[in-house]
């Protein structure tokens, strides 16, 4: 069996082959995730990455592109990472982009120069995950990090040169923190200035923490016109520059694409038209709605 299952990846992966570095999540407390719950996190040695490597090559596909998985594949150590990377090279002589998940602290235990060696050596494109730019909601979540320690993460892989492909998950604060999710994460967002943004809607997975606290009524989640009120004061806020901006997941109500600012006034209209008639917008309806 290549890999361990379940296997995650992020959309704009779809068509990428996958590669398991790591097992699970070294984190793996976020409330709202339960992704990884079933595994126990485990760093593969080089012997077993060379291993998994060598069985992928037998894909005959033309293989262009690669994703380093698991949670956070970023904590391997560098060394055997820039190896990894070589040999993926060699195996796969066309690959043209190679991607991984990167969590907020491992991203910081990166130096420069390490950062720089990857992107050097291939690794040029990261997803982080700064789902809210409230330390509150935050710490809510159990998330792990500090909004300064996520703003430092961020900006350290634009710094070097890197790409950066952000999320952020609109809902995350419930009810009761909606401007303060949107305004705060805002604010984040415009400091890091990342390559790519997402902004996905929270679903809540029924192995999550934050499912219990549901059922106990401990959070309250926001109806779909809610969420519209929570993005168009997400994207009132953004001063953003050349952002490559997504909110077309499976797990969104009304799909938006676009480059931010620069067409943040069309985006806002259109969010602004479907809550002035949110039957006419053709919203994505729950049952459509997927993780």
């Amino acid at each position: 069996m290549v890999y361990s299952t379940p296997l995650y990846r992020p959309p704009s992966e779809a068509s990428s082959l996958i590669l398991q570095i790591t097992h699970g999540c070294s984190h793996n407390a976020c409330t709202f995730c339960g992704m990884y719950k079933e595994k126990k996190f485990y760093i593969k040695s080089l012997k077993e990455i060379k291993s998994h490597i060598d069985e992928l090559a037998n894909d005959p596909r033309i293989i262009k592109r690669i994703f380093l998985a698991d949670g956070n594949a970023l904590a391997v150590d560098t060394d055997t990472l820039v190896k990894t990377l070589n040999y993926i090279k060699e195996k796969f002589p066309n690959v043209e982009r190679i991607s991984i998940y990167a969590g907020p602290k491992d991203v910081l235990d990166k130096t420069d120069k390490e950062l720089k060696t990857l992107g050097e050596n291939g690794l040029e494109l990261y997803y982080l995950g700064i789902e809210s730019g409230s330390d509150k909601i935050l710490k809510m979540v159990n998330k792990g990090v500090t909004v300064e320690e996520m703003i430092e993460a961020g900006q350290k892989i634009m710094n070097n040169d890197l790409k950066l492909s952000a999320t952020i998950i609109l809902g995350l604060g419930g009810k009761e923190l909606i401007k303060e999710h949107a305004v705060e994460t805002a604010k984040v967002t415009n400091k890091i200035n990342p390559t790519y943004l997402g902004a996905l809607t929270l679903m809540v997975d029924p192995r999550s923490s934050l499912h219990k606290k549901i059922e106990k009524g401990e959070f309250q989640p926001l109806d779909s016109v809610e969420i519209l009120q929570e993005l168009e004061i997400l994207l009132e806020n953004f001063e953003l520059e050349n952002t490559v901006f997504r909110s077309n997941h499976a797990s969104n109500y009304l799909p938006l694409k676009g480059t931010l600012n620069k067409d943040r006034d069309k985006l806002l209209d259109m969010i602004r038209s479907a809550l002035k008639n949110p039957k006419k917008a053709g919203l994505r309806p729950d049952h459509l709605r997927g993780l």
